[in-house]
């Protein structure tokens, strides 16, 4: 059977291996370790955490299965509200709501794109002063852009609200001090899912600089199996560990992380090259507090000013064989969470309504970037182009 992917398309961020992947499987195939157990994760999350700076890592399933942990470790129980940006995907705030959290949905700024702490400072007193506050804020680093973190976790420790950072898509980036995304919640998580900067093909992982979290999370993610010969269990478990096999996939991949983010972020400057003095089209900014891996670059099209509208780019790069994808569609705006509260959204609505994420892989060879720019710029009249 061939499994190739398709010939001729340029995909959005596709996987990127380093050579070292099959080498890597071959050698935890003949260890005899492939169960979530073993020296390959544990040697996994040594590596992830010399990469991130995070004093303790825990390898997971998921990303997903990565956040509902850390809404466990931080006592997310029914009834409890938590907090999030409105411009993310809902894995960010899904495994909340299936344990009977409430989701509230705040906007984000237009100059990251990321949680706006000044609403969120106003939210926060609001909820002090009718005493509502959240059992946690998690703030996401959208596409690889490091939300303002300090800023956020010192307005929630005012209110004694715990952070989780949602760095899915951002491993490799770094904010304020240099710290790498995440760093200064008490929890972050991380995913290697298919189409990361990092993949293992899936999987994901829980940091924090408090042993006691990654403790209980590690507790957690293994039935939350008590010590002893027998099967003993205080409270209920998951299966979340990563699997040997995804763990020497990303082990294989891991080194390669400062060349991805290089690549990832020169992809981008080509494409501000390119296509930065088109009428209508601006590219998704840097926030001055960080340094974005650029996962994916977004640019925003204002039909007004001269651009064409998103989805006429959209289906013209498919039919160019380019693939192309709107930014997430904000949570509020998403039929299931028609009835969550929220605070603003016009900003979050806007960025969606005109905002799509172009090829960004870190593999793409020039040649393919240049295709994607000559298809863009072709809507354009010649002489904007």
């Amino acid at each position: 059977m061939d499994w190739a992917q398709p010939v001729g398309q340029v995909l959005l961020s596709p996987p990127h291996l380093t050579g070292g992947e099959m080498a890597a499987l071959e050698g935890a195939l003949a260890s005899g370790w492939v169960a979530p157990a073993g020296p390959v994760p544990t040697a996994f999350e040594a590596a992830l955490s010399v990469a991130t700076g995070f004093g303790q890592v825990l390898a997971t399933a998921s990303g997903t299965a990565a956040l509902h942990l850390g809404y466990r470790c931080l006592g997310v129980s029914p009834g409890d509200e938590v907090w999030t940006s409105a411009l993310t995907f809902i894995a960010t705030v899904a495994p909340a709501v299936q344990m009977g959290a409430t989701p509230r949905f705040l906007d984000v700024e237009p100059g990251s794109w990321t949680l706006d702490p000044d609403l969120l400072e106003r939210e926060l007193a609001r909820a002090g002063r009718a005493g509502r506050l959240p059992r946690a804020v998690v703030p996401v680093d959208l596409f690889g852009q490091p939300c303002d973190l300090d800023a956020i976790v010192a307005l929630c420790d005012r209110w004694g609200v715990p952070v989780m950072c949602d760095s899915a898509g951002a491993l490799g980036a770094t904010h304020r001090g240099g710290r790498h995304a995440g760093r200064g919640a008490r929890l972050a998580a991380f995913s290697f899912n298919g189409n990361k900067i990092v993949t293992a093909g899936g999987g994901g992982a829980l940091a924090s600089d408090e042993p006691k979290l990654v403790a209980q999370a590690r507790s957690l993610a293994q039935a939350a199996r008590e010590p002893g010969a027998h099967y003993q269990h205080e409270t209920t478990g998951h299966a979340y560990g990563m699997s040997s096999l995804l763990a020497a996939v990303g082990l294989a991949q891991l080194g390669a992380l400062p060349a991805r983010v290089a690549a990832r972020r020169a992809v981008f400057a080509r494409y501000r090259a390119a296509l930065g003095g088109l009428p209508g089209l601006l590219l998704m900014p840097e926030a001055p507090w960080g340094r974005s891996s650029r996962w994916l670059s977004a640019v925003l099209l204002d039909p007004a000013d001269g651009a064409p509208e998103r989805d006429a780019l959209r289906r013209h790069l498919a039919a160019a064989g380019i693939e192309s994808r709107p930014v997430w569609k904000p949570l509020h705006l998403q039929p299931v969470f028609r009835d969550a509260p929220r605070a603003g959204g016009a900003v979050a609505a806007s960025l969606f309504e005109r905002g799509l994420c172009l090829p960004s892989g870190s593999g793409m060879a020039p040649p393919e970037q240049d295709r994607v720019i000559a298809a863009m710029r072709a809507l354009w009249p010649p002489a904007a182009a």
